[in-house]
């Protein structure tokens, strides 16, 4: 039997990401995080796909390695088509090409959001793995991303709910940016709530129409508190800072299981999962779990290195679809909104 060996690129925002899968078991996973953004509270995307062009070619040799893999297995090169930053994703499209050109193996794109579902499907040999059946609902939470999707099969996924504005990783980060937290600001509100009472203040939850959701009402109702609770004492959010995030923490989670609980409702499915950048929020994951064990749901919850970007999912997806035959041409080129 011939085995497949994927490579997976992923660099479509500031984390150049390379994997090895063989068969669907995971080989190797290599991250290399760009700290230089976080002086700039945001990603600068110029200096991202800069740093994506003096990554790629260490980081692949890399997992090339720690998989003890020669480029010469690799079945087939998966890589992030979009959505992303245009300039990052350029390099990884660009990367995967010319291994692809060179080595006379096929080309498979891979939508990340896609690409985050079939993080659930990511199998290692030296571990016992859970995963979901089919359909299977995901919440999907990012910095840019808040969706609810029925993966009907490893192929088909349905778009059943979408925020209308702002995303609930966006929220955070806006949010922990006017307190003067540091960029990203999700894990550091997520550490600080763990001693702070997620009761002591209220926030607007702002209500979007069926299974979407809305998070701009809240970004706004935390800085007019805040605004005006600063005006009666400067040092407000010093001294209550973990309340604060605890709450903010609060009105954002109770949203998303709000939601996901109609979903689930509404579609009578009971495999449940979360993915993406958010879904690292232990409170998130805490909420899940017990709404899951109330209400009778399969439940699951990625390790934490496949929630934020990483190419592991990116080769997985490609592994499924190399089965299928869906190859790209040469002629593809990114999308930064898909």
């Amino acid at each position: 039997m011939v085995n497949i060996t994927i490579l997976g690129i992923e660099s479509s925002c500031d984390d150049t990401s390379a994997a090895v899968i063989r068969d669907g078991y995971l080989l190797s996973n290599l991250i290399s995080s760009q700290e230089l953004h976080r002086s700039y509270g945001g990603v600068v995307p110029e200096l991202a796909s800069r740093a994506h062009q003096v990554n790629i070619v260490p980081v692949v040799d890399r997992a090339l390695k720690n998989a003890g893999v020669e480029v010469q297995d690799i079945s087939a090169v998966a890589f992030t088509r979009g959505p992303g930053l245009i300039g990052s994703l350029l390099v990884g499209v660009s990367f995967a090409k010319g291994l692809a050109l060179a080595r006379n193996i096929p080309l498979i794109e891979v939508n990340h959001l896609h690409a985050h579902v079939l993080a659930h499907f990511i199998k290692r040999a030296d571990k016992e793995n859970r995963l979901p059946s089919f359909p299977f609902l995901c919440l999907l939470v990012s910095g840019g991303h808040t969706q609810l999707i029925v993966a009907r099969d490893y192929y088909t996924m349905e778009l059943i709910g979408n925020t209308i504005d702002d995303a609930a990783g966006e929220a955070f980060d806006k949010c922990g940016k006017i307190m003067g937290l540091p960029y990203p600001s999700g894990p550091v509100i997520d550490k600080l709530a763990l001693s702070g009472d997620k009761n002591a203040f209220r926030f607007a939850k702002p209500s979007a129409p069926e299974l979407n959701f809305s998070f701009s009402g809240l970004k706004t109702s935390f800085l007019y508190f805040l605004r005006d609770r600063l005006k009666e004492n400067p040092d407000f959010i010093k001294e209550n800072l973990a309340d604060l995030c605890a709450s903010l923490q609060n009105a954002v989670i109770s949203v998303l299981i709000g939601k996901l609980v109609r979903a689930a409702e509404t579609t009578g499915i009971k495999e449940i999962g979360i993915a993406g950048g958010v879904s690292a929020n232990s409170e998130l994951r805490r909420a899940l779990a017990e709404e899951g064990e109330k209400r009778g749901w399969n439940v699951y919850i990625p390790e934490i290195v496949f929630t934020t970007d990483n190419a592991a999912m990116i080769a997985v997806t490609g592994y499924y679809k190399y089965l299928r035959g869906e190859f790209a041409s040469h002629d593809v080129i990114p999308l930064a909104r898909i």
